[in-house]
C-alpha cells in the first residue's frame, strides 16, 4: 500500500456537534461467541470483548455492535432469547456487561446491543407459561395472546392455520399439546420452532419491550440493532403466501431494471436489483411496524447521550427501506442492496445511486456494509466464479472460492465502502481479510438452517468461526485462558483451554492478528490507515458526486467526496475556515488497467501494486486528492 501527506491538516469536523455521532460512525460488529474467550471454555464471552478493546481502539472504529449475549438456549446463536435483561452464563454476567460498557466508553467507543423483538426463545417464561396454562381459561388465553397461537384448519384442526413457511426451511407452524394431552392450537415461528413469534397487537408486548429499552439505556447503552425489524406485524387474517421467506424479498422480473436517470439498462441479476419491487408479503414490512418505532424513538429521546436505532430490514425496493429512517423513527437501516451487489461495477453503481437518492428524500444518512454474521464473508463471495452470487453457506462439495482473488477484491471493496459518505459497518475479521470457512464438516454445524433444509443449505456457521488472534497457539489464541489476559498480543494463560466451539480452517494462521497488527501492507493496516484518513478528511459527512471517469459498463467505479468549506467547514478551536478538499475514489472492477487522471495528486492511499506506470490495475482501488 502507499500513503502520502495530506494537503491540509486533519479536519476537526468529524462527528461535529451539529451532527449526531452515528451520522458518520464506523461501527464494528462483534459476534461475542466468536470474538475472544477469556475463561478458556471454548466460547467467546463479554470479558473477552473487554480484553480486546485495545485492539479495536488501535483499529480506529467509533463504536461496537454486540450480537446477542442474553440468556439463551443457543438454538440460533443467541437470537433465541429467554431473558432480555440478563447475560447468558456462558458469555458472562450482567456485571461483565456493565464493565464492558464502562471500559468501552473510557476508550471512546460507543456500544450498540442487539434487540430481538420479533420472537423469543421457547424457553422464555412467557412461552413456558403459555404452554402450561389451560387455553380454555382466561389466564391461559391471556398467556397465549402474547404470541401467535391459532387453531388449525380441518375438522380436527390437524392442518396448520395457513401455508406459511419458515425462513430457515420447513413449515412456520408447530402444533401444541394441551395440558390434558390432547392436540392443541398451533403457534407461529417464522424462524426455528424454538423461536415463537410475538403478537405485537398485544399492548403487553409493546410495554415489555419499551421497558427493555429503558433497562439497557439506563446502563449507558448507545443504541440498538433491531433484529428482523420488518417482521413484527403480520397482515390481518394471516393470508396464505406461497413463497418461502428469504432474508430479502425481491421480485423475479425477467428483464433488467432501467435506470431512468442514467438512461441505460441496469445489468446483473434482476431478482435482487435495488430497483425491483418486493412481493407483497403478509409477514414482512407491514405499515404497522412504523408506529412501534415511533414509540421507541420517543423512549430514546428522553436520554441525553444520543442513543440510536438501526434496522435489520430485508425489504425492497429501497424506497420502502428508507421509510424506517424517516424523521421520528429509526436513525439508521442496514443497506443490504449495497451488500447484495457483489463485485460488479454496474450493480454497485446502481446500488449507490439509488441509496443516495432515497436517503436524501427522508434526510437520513446512508449505511454501507459488506458482510455480517448472516452472510458468507465477502472475501469468499468475491472469489467465486460469479462474484455476485449470494449463497446460503458454502460447503466442501460446493465451488471453492479463489481465496487470493477474493482477498484482493475485498481489500479494494473496503476502499469503496469507507470512501462513501455516511456510516460504515465492519464485521469482525473484515479488517483481517478473513475468508469463510468453506470446508467445515457437516457434523459440526449448528445453524438451524442446515437442519431445517435437510442439509441442502449449509447456513451461516462458516461466517461465525472464532477469530484468529495468534498464529502459533491452539485455536489461534481465541481462548485467552482462565486468567483473562489483556490485549491481542497476550500469551495464553496457564492451564489448558477448551477447543473453540467451531473449529477454524488451517489457513486462518496466515490471517491471525499477530501477523498483521503493525505489519506494513497487511489488511489490518490497510483498514487502520483508511479509517484514519476517512476521519482526517471527514469523508463520512462529505458531498458525493459521480466522477467523469465513472464507467460502470467498463468496470470502473469513480466518485468524488467533497469535504470542508461548507456549512460547517470551520475549525472548532480556531474558528478558521477549512479549505475545501476533493477526494477521488477510483476502483477498477474490470479486466484491464485504467488511466489515473492528471488533475489529481499522487494517491494518498492505494493497495500494494495497485498503481503501475500511472494506471490502476484490475481488482484494485485508490484514493486521490485533487491538485
Amino acid at each position: 500500500m502507499t500513503t502520502g501527506p495530506l494537503s491540509t491538516p486533519p479536519s476537526e469536523a468529524r462527528n461535529h456537534p451539529q451532527n449526531p455521532w452515528w451520522v458518520d460512525a464506523v461501527i464494528y460488529q462483534v459476534y461475542p461467541r466468536s470474538f475472544a474467550d477469556a475463561d478458556g471454555d471454548g466460547m467467546g464471552d463479554l470479558a473477552g470483548v473487554t480484553a480486546q478493546l485495545p485492539y479495536l481502539e488501535q483499529l480506529g472504529v467509533d463504536a461496537i455492535w454486540l450480537s446477542p449475549f442474553y440468556v439463551s438456549p443457543q438454538k440460533d446463536g443467541g437470537y433465541d432469547v429467554a431473558d432480555y435483561r440478563d447475560v447468558d452464563p456462558r458469555l458472562g454476567s450482567l456485571a461483565d456487561a456493565e464493565r464492558l460498557l464502562e471500559a468501552a466508553h473510557a476508550a471512546g467507543l460507543r456500544v450498540i446491543v442487539d434487540l430481538v423483538p420479533n420472537h423469543t426463545s421457547s424457553a422464555h417464561p412467557w412461552f413456558v407459561e403459555a404452554l402450561a396454562a389451560d387455553p380454555a381459561t382466561e389466564h391461559g388465553r391471556a398467556a397465549r395472546d402474547r404470541y401467535m397461537f391459532r387453531p388449525g384448519q380441518g375438522p380436527d384442526g390437524a392442518q396448520p392455520p395457513n401455508n406459511w413457511q419458515s425462513t430457515f426451511g420447513g413449515p412456520a407452524w408447530t402444533r401444541t399439546q394441551n395440558p390434558d394431552g390432547s392436540p392443541g392450537d398451533w403457534y407461529l415461528h417464522l424462524f426455528d420452532t424454538s423461536q415463537p413469534d410475538l403478537n405485537w397487537q398485544n399492548p403487553e408486548v409493546a410495554e415489555e419491550f419499551e421497558d427493555i429499552l429503558r433497562f439497557w439505556l439506563d446502563r449507558g447503552v448507545d443504541g440498538f440493532r433491531v433484529d428482523v425489524a420488518h417482521g413484527l406485524v403480520k397482515a390481518d387474517g394471516l393470508p396464505d403466501h406461497d413463497e418461502r421467506p428469504g432474508m430479502i424479498t425481491d421480485s423475479t422480473a425477467s428483464g433488467p431494471a432501467t435506470d431512468a436517470d442514467a438512461g441505460e439498462d441496469v445489468a446483473g441479476h434482476p431478482e435482487d436489483n435495488p430497483r425491483d419491487h418486493a412481493h407483497p408479503v403478509p409477514y414482512h414490512d407491514q405499515d404497522g411496524v412504523h408506529e412501534i418505532y415511533r414509540d421507541w424513538n420517543r423512549v430514546l429521546a428522553r436520554y441525553s447521550h444520543e442513543p440510536m436505532l438501526v434496522a435489520e430490514a430485508w425489504v425492497s425496493p429501497l424506497e420502502r427501506l428508507f421509510r424506517y429512517v424517516r424523521p421520528g423513527e429509526m436513525q439508521q437501516a442496514f443497506n443490504f442492496t449495497f451488500l447484495l451487489a457483489g463485485w460488479d461495477a454496474v450493480r454497485l453503481s446502481d446500488a449507490i445511486t439509488v441509496s443516495l437518492q432515497e436517503a436524501a428524500k427522508v434526510g437520513a444518512p446512508n449505511t454501507w456494509v459488506l458482510s455480517n454474521h448472516d452472510t458468507v464473508r465477502h472475501a469468499s463471495r468475491f472469489g467465486l466464479t460469479d462474484p455476485t452470487r449470494y449463497p446460503s453457506g458454502i460447503g466442501a462439495e460446493d465451488e471453492q472460492p479463489d481465496e487470493a482473488l477474493g482477498w484482493k477484491r475485498a481489500r479494494a471493496a473496503a476502499m469503496i465502502e469507507l470512501g462513501l459518505p455516511g456510516s460504515a459497518y465492519l464485521y469482525q475479521g473484515d479488517e483481517l481479510g478473513l475468508p469463510e470457512h468453506t470446508t467445515l464438516e457437516d457434523s459440526l454445524r449448528q445453524d438451524p438452517t442446515f437442519f431445517r433444509t435437510g442439509g441442502a443449505e449449509k447456513g451461516r456457521d462458516g461466517s461465525r468461526v472464532p477469530m484468529p488472534w495468534r498464529a502459533g497457539q491452539t485455536g489461534f489464541g481465541f481462548s485467552l485462558g482462565a486468567g483473562g489476559q489483556q490485549g491481542h498480543d497476550a500469551g495464553q494463560a496457564a492451564g489448558a483451554a477448551a477447543a473453540p466451539w467451531l473449529p477454524q480452517p488451517e489457513s486462518y494462521g496466515t490471517y491471525a492478528a499477530d501477523r498483521q497488527v503493525g505489519v506494513a501492507g497487511s489488511t489490518f493496516e490497510l483498514y487502520r490507515e483508511l479509517l484514519g484518513l476517512r476521519g482526517e478528511l471527514d469523508l463520512g459527512t462529505g458531498t458525493f458526486a459521480w466522477s467523469r471517469l465513472h464507467s460502470p459498463e467498463l468496470g470502473v467505479l469513480a466518485f468524488t467526496v467533497t469535504t470542508g468549506g461548507g456549512q460547517h467547514g470551520h475549525d472548532l478551536d480556531s474558528g478558521e475556515r477549512i479549505p475545501e478538499q476533493v477526494v477521488l475514489v477510483l476502483a477498477n472492477l474490470g479486466e484491464t488497467a485504467v488511466d489515473v487522471p492528471e488533475d489529481y495528486a499522487a494517491a494518498i492511499f492505494s493497495q500494494d501494486e495497485a498503481l503501475q506506470d500511472g494506471r490502476l490495475m484490475p481488482d484494485s482501488a485508490a484514493w486521490f486528492l485533487r491538485r
